[in-house]
């Protein structure tokens, strides 16, 4: 909820009262979404070494939940750079660590549905959240500040209530402090390579909400747009981790692909805001066929004591190239036009579907089978 009621305002308070321009907005996110794909690394790689989640996921929820009384306190852009790094850093440094502790304690015939369900369960903080900044925005007489300020409460209180999280520390299998990055498997590898050429056009999604600016919609409006995409992702991601259980991974992000292609070009194509409504709508399909089931294809590939080094590479990778995506489309969007990034976010799905199809294998695509040491029936 705290995050999402800052994440939608973000670019509507960098450009309209610090005055930074489409091309600075994309370098902000770029660089935070960099530091968030660096900590991704190497929290996973360390909650491997030291046997470890909930310290690394109490401490980056932390650090997040401090960056959003400094936002309300920036000036200048420069500055709510800083804070937007220190936002994702706190992102980076709980990420993997978290989803290991997901991929840990759940039946692998069912981890699908448990990231789809955590998917879900986040999502509606993303759908509580903007809604709940509508409702300050208008009683703070539209001050971005306060809100930000107001963003603390949840914020804190979400890392208050990580104490009732219990852990179970990956098995002592093998050597994780000294296995090297090639002991992932090939199969890790060709899904990474497949998502790093999406990545490439998928930059930030503040510039879909800049599009929805831009193609006529109201600082409201495009904050309710953003509610509609996130209710649509939560409805849809635990059914997509389902399918992805029972139907393989493989064809359910090959889909998500396929979505995605068609959403960047109507928005690229879009002459009014009617159309930023449904597509918007659509947006939240593609998420939820992709965001879960990719964890949990990841979490299949890897053994349980290379799980967070191996989600960590794969976010952080992710993550890394949003820093190039981004700030192409912010240069794309400032000398070629509004539509020029979505038409490059289109043409890269459509090339990363092709790979998908064509070299990604389809075994671990599906659940593995349960392993002698937690069964199907046992508790997590």
């Amino acid at each position: 909820v705290s995050s999402e009621m800052v994440y939608p305002l973000v670019p509507l308070f960098l450009t309209a009262t610090l005055g930074a321009p489409v091309a600075a907005v994309g370098l902000i996110e770029g660089v935070a979404e960099s530091a968030a794909s660096l900590f991704k690394t190497a929290g996973g790689w360390l909650s491997d070494r030291m046997r470890a989640r909930k310290p690394f996921v109490i401490a980056g929820y932390a650090l997040s939940a401090v960056s959003k009384p400094l936002m309300a306190a920036a000036y200048v852009w420069p500055v709510a750079l800083l804070v937007r790094f220190a936002d994702r850093t706190g992102k980076g440094i709980r990420t993997a660590p978290r989803d290991a502790l997901v991929a840990d304690v759940t039946p692998p015939e069912l981890r699908g549905r448990a990231f789809g369900f955590h998917r879900a369960a986040d999502t509606l903080g993303a759908v509580a959240g903007p809604a709940a900044a509508l409702g300050l925005l208008a009683a703070f007489d539209g001050s971005f500040r306060l809100v930000f300020i107001v963003a603390f409460a949840p914020a804190a209180a979400g890392v208050a209530l990580l104490a009732l999280v219990k852990e179970r520390p990956p098995r002592a299998v093998g050597t994780p402090a000294t296995a090297g990055w090639r002991d992932l498997g090939a199969g890790f590898y060709v899904f990474l390579a497949v998502s790093l050429l999406f990545a490439l056009g998928n930059s930030s999604d503040v510039f879909l909400l800049l599009r929805a600016k831009d193609l006529g919609l109201s600082n409201t409006e495009v904050v309710l747009s953003y509610v509609l995409f996130n209710l649509v992702y939560a409805t849809v991601a635990m059914p997509a981790g389902i399918a992805s259980d029972r139907l393989g991974r493989r064809g359910v992000i090959g889909l998500g692909f396929g979505i995605f292609a068609a959403v960047y070009v109507g928005f690229g194509l879009a002459g009014g805001g009617a159309a930023v409504w449904p597509l918007f709508a659509v947006y939240g399909l593609y998420m939820a066929m992709t965001e879960g089931v990719g964890r949990a294809l990841v979490a299949d590939f890897v053994p349980s004591e290379r799980r967070a080094t191996a989600l960590g590479l794969y976010q952080g990778a992710m993550g890394a190239m949003v820093l190039l995506s981004s700030v192409i489309a912010g240069a794309l969007w400032d000398t070629v036009g509004p539509s020029a990034p979505f038409f490059l976010g289109g043409a890269t799905a459509l090339a990363a579907l092709a790979l998908l199809l064509i070299a990604l294998p389809r075994g671990p695509a599906s659940a593995p089978p349960a392993t002698p040491a937690r069964t199907a029936g046992s508790k997590p």
